[in-house]
């Protein structure tokens, strides 16, 4: 790395289609770390470090209160190109969310599939930017320890080791860069661009979100065309800490179809590739625990069974974007409880916490089945998700 470059690393298969992963203000390039494993089978995955954040130089941004987000897109692409990436998929939280907008709105060119994780078009009114960069410059980050319990994720969480070792990348982080990056969302508006966006959008909301509420979320996912949006039940700002396997999932159904097929444009959706989409969402949904018993116990007789659920009904049916993954699991639910398939409802109650539903919801899916799928067969569903939710805690 030059010093006119950000830091970053590397993982997953170099052959592999790329995806660019942005972080959040305060944080380095670890806020990704719990994405990092499952985005990485499929993926080539370079994450980046926010000026003065990490391992990356302040100077990167310059400290005079002129920092734009044009800037750190600039600094991205400039990490694309070093790679020989001409279109690359992008996934950034916060500050990072709004780079991936300003990239696949000014570059559209560049992106293939755009991200974007507890962001906004417009971070609120520039002049408390401007104090909070005043305030750091002054201060330090410390000053702003205090008040990410609560903001980032809940002050429980804050206690755990991941919690308490963001708050200690804060810490670290350079008062300067910090500051630049304050600055930057104190320019920030990108409200009149979100209908230029052409790449296939995700967009992602922590329901307890107080840094961007999910009507943020809401108002890129209205103005973007095409764009799906999902709210993260019991997640804050860092959505993706605090509720790891629900983003996780959300950004594999996202990035699907891409991690299979877009590095050859040309490629056949043969029975191979269709294969290789469908073992990639089931290990997504179902964990790679469960897979793995699955694939042990085949067996010559169960093997073309195997390939077909593989290939049809996860490589066809879940892999498809016309519906989101919570909802295919409050359908597959409901198909489970009237057929009375309870040893297969009590994995899909798992795969739908997976998914991002809360318990609360999984409830609220049980009572509408009584109603059209009969009292006998919810009575029988609920003792199952009991089951099902006493064995996690007892995990726990």
């Amino acid at each position: 790395m030059t010093d006119d470059r950000p830091h970053h690393d590397l993982a997953g298969p170099p052959t592999a289609p790329p995806l660019i992963l942005g972080p959040s203000i305060g944080t380095s390039l670890a806020v990704w770390e719990p994405q990092l494993l499952a985005l990485a089978r499929a993926h080539r995955v370079l994450r980046w470090d926010l000026p003065g954040h990490g391992g990356s130089p302040a100077a990167l941004l310059p400290a005079d209160g002129s920092a734009t987000i044009d800037a750190l897109a600039a600094l991205v692409l400039r990490l694309a190109d070093d790679q020989g990436w001409e279109r690359f998929a992008y996934a950034g939280i916060s500050i990072g969310g709004a780079v991936g907008l300003h990239l696949a709105a000014h570059h559209p060119d560049r992106v293939s599939r755009l991200s974007v994780v507890c962001s906004s078009a417009r971070f609120g009114d520039p002049a408390v930017w401007r104090e909070r960069a005043a305030l750091v410059r002054a201060e330090g980050t410390e000053a702003m320890v205090a008040s990410r319990p609560g903001t980032w994720f809940s002050h429980r969480f804050a206690q755990s080791p991941v919690g308490a070792a963001l708050i200690e990348d804060l810490r670290a982080t350079d008062r300067a860069g910090y500051a630049a990056c304050c600055d930057v969302l104190a320019a920030y508006d990108m409200t009149a661009d979100l209908e230029k966006i052409t790449a296939p959008t995700l967009v992602v909301a922590g329901r307890d979100d107080p840094a961007t509420p999910p009507a943020h979320a809401r108002r890129i996912a209205d103005a973007v065309p095409g764009a799906s949006l999902l709210e993260i039940a019991g997640a804050a700002h860092l959505a993706g800490v605090e509720r790891p396997e629900a983003v996780t999932a959300a950004l594999l159904a996202h990035l699907a179809h891409l991690a299979h097929l877009a590095h050859n444009a040309d490629a056949p959706h043969d029975d191979a590739s269709r294969h290789a989409a469908g073992m990639a969402v089931r290990r997504a949904v179902l964990g790679d625990a469960h897979v793995a018993r699955a694939v042990a116990r085949t067996t010559p007789f169960t093997a073309r069974f195997q390939d077909f659920i593989t290939r049809y009904a996860w490589g066809e049916i879940w892999t498809g974007d016309g519906l989101d993954r919570r909802t295919r699991s409050c359908i597959t639910l409901t198909a489970l409880i009237a057929h009375g398939h309870d040893a297969e409802l009590a994995m899909h109650i798992r795969a739908a916490l997976t998914n991002g539903l809360t318990r609360e919801e999984i409830g609220e899916v049980l009572l509408q089945s009584a109603i059209y799928c009969g009292v006998p067969a919810a009575n029988s569903a609920f003792a199952t998700a009991q089951r099902v939710f006493d064995e996690l805690d007892a995990d726990n």
